[in-house]
Parts: C-alpha cells; sequence; structure tokens
C-alpha cells in the first residue's frame, strides 16, 4: 500500500469497523498480541479496517498522490537537491578549485547542520499546532502541501534535539524487571552524539586558534617583509625558524586528526539522521 500522511485504517472509524481499538504504540510484542486477538474476535470486520480501508484510501487518493509525486521530485531534483552532498560557501566558495579529499569533512558537516536546522526544525513543529509553530515564527511553507524543505530555524532544531536526548525507555516499551527501564534510548543516545557533532563544527571548530598566528610564524613573516619587501624569508638564516614551524606543523597535525576522528563519528552515527 501507497504512504499517507495520515491513515485510515488508524481512524476512529476503523476501531469501530474493527470492532477492536487499534493502541497509540505498543511493543512488537504487543502488536503481535493485539494483532492476533483482534482477528480472532472479528476476523472479516479486521480485513475490512486494516486492509480494505487500505485498498480505498490508495484508490481515492491516487491523483492528489501523484501531484505529490511531482512536487516533491521537483523538490528532491532542483530545490533542497537530495541526490547531491553541497559545502556551503563560508567553507568552499564558488569558484574556487578544491581536492576530492578536502571536500569530504565541509560536505558533510554542512549536511548535518542543514539537517539540524532544516529536517529536525520542521520535525518539531510538524505535528505540534499551529500555536506552536509561531513560537519559532514558521511561515506558511514551513510545513503541509506547501512545505518546499527550505525554511530553516536552528533553535527548532536544537530543541528538537534536546527532547530526543531526553527519552527514556517507559514500562510499556520493555519487558517485566528489564534492566534498560528508564534508561535513555538508543535514540536519545544518537541524539546526544548529534548535538556534540553539531556544536563541535558550528562552535568549537571555527573557535581553534590559527596554527600559523599561534605559532608566531605569520609575525616573525611580517617583519621580515616589512624590512626587506624582497626577503624570501628562507634565503639565510636571520632568525631560528625552527621551533615555530614544529610548533605550527604540530598544531596543524592535530587540527587533521581531530578532524578525522570527527568526520567517523559522523559517519557512524549516520542511521541516527532521519525524520
Amino acid at each position: 500500500m501507497a504512504q499517507h500522511s495520515n491513515y485510515w485504517t488508524c481512524s476512529k472509524f476503523a476501531d469501530w469497523l474493527r470492532g477492536t481499538p487499534k493502541p497509540n504504540s505498543e511493543t512488537s510484542d504487543g502488536w503481535r498480541l493485539w494483532t492476533k486477538t483482534a482477528k480472532t474476535a472479528h476476523p472479516v470486520r479486521y480485513w475490512l479496517a486494516d486492509d480494505g480501508l487500505g485498498y480505498l484510501q490508495d484508490f481515492v487518493t491516487w491523483p492528489v498522490r501523484k501531484i505529490y509525486d511531482v512536487k516533491y521530485y521537483v523538490n528532491n531534483r532542483w530545490v533542497t537537491r537530495t541526490h547531491t552532498l553541497t559545502a556551503h560557501s563560508r567553507d568552499i566558495k564558488p569558484g574556487t578549485w578544491c581536492d576530492v579529499g578536502n571536500r569530504f569533512l565541509p560536505c558533510l558537516f554542512n549536511e548535518l547542520v542543514d539537517f539540524v536546522e532544516v529536517e529536525l526544525a520542521w520535525w518539531h513543529i510538524v505535528w505540534e499546532s499551529s500555536e506552536f509553530a509561531k513560537k519559532y515564527n514558521a511561515p506558511f511553507w514551513s510545513k503541509g502541501w506547501f512545505r518546499w524543505r527550505t525554511w530553516r530555524c536552528k533553535q527548532a532544531g536544537l530543541d528538537n534535539l534536546d527532547w530526543q536526548r531526553s527519552l527514556r525507555w517507559q514500562e510499556e516499551e520493555v519487558a517485566e524487571g528489564s534492566e534498560n527501564l528508564g534508561k535513555l534510548t538508543p535514540q536519545a543516545e544518537k541524539a546526544q552524539e548529534i548535538l556534540d557533532l553539531y556544536t563541535w563544527w558550528t562552535v568549537t571548530r571555527p573557535a581553534r586558534p590559527d596554527p600559523i598566528e599561534v605559532s608566531g610564524w605569520s609575525a616573525y613573516c611580517d617583519r621580515r617583509r616589512a624590512a626587506d619587501p624582497e626577503d624570501w624569508i628562507f634565503s639565510d638564516n636571520k632568525e631560528d625558524t625552527g621551533p615555530m614551524l614544529d610548533q605550527m606543523h604540530q598544531l596543524e597535525a592535530k587540527y587533521e586528526q581531530e578532524d578525522e576522528e570527527m568526520m567517523i563519528r559522523l559517519i557512524r552515527v549516520r542511521h541516527g539522521l532521519w525524520t
């Protein structure tokens, strides 16, 4: 059956037709038990509510779904370009050359920023009332039929991560006596990792001291060129540059290792990047 924004099989009418109300949420064992109970109690009514209504909804909504298909193709192909990985112009300026190996880090983390500030921001308001959306000044095209996945709201995305990070196993989600009761769910743990990576890219990394400045190499070169604009710096041994260059290279190597480690962490949490 096709995907829908809401399903007739989960409506109050379906519950009445089936004769057995469908739970809002259940564990895997709970759903299996409910399905067995509902089928046994009213097998024909169960089929009408869970299969018949599904087929009917697919038939009735076919024209609208085709319009949606066209709309989302245009959106995915030309607006949000979900078939590509892109870098922000502040990281790779358009029109400049950048080797493939140097594109990975900014492209991946720019996509992470979009995921938090666009995708999670949308998720945070889509199931809530219009009054809730006003809290973030969400425009009419931020959700619903008119959504083009271009609305960006950093605060809404971060608030969504805060909600996810608080998720803990509830009694109805675990077996009786399970040690997982009350502990953070895997979704919460992934949300924490996503927040840590987002914060590193947007706050921590941009604030890292420049190795050229910290080592004193930049100031040294400025002094040499101020005295002689034609100075090639390395033409003689006017000053001992070894310690400065060593410090600069050590810090550059440290940053490179950190970048690589954070990129690996992002790859490992990729299955948590969904809405």
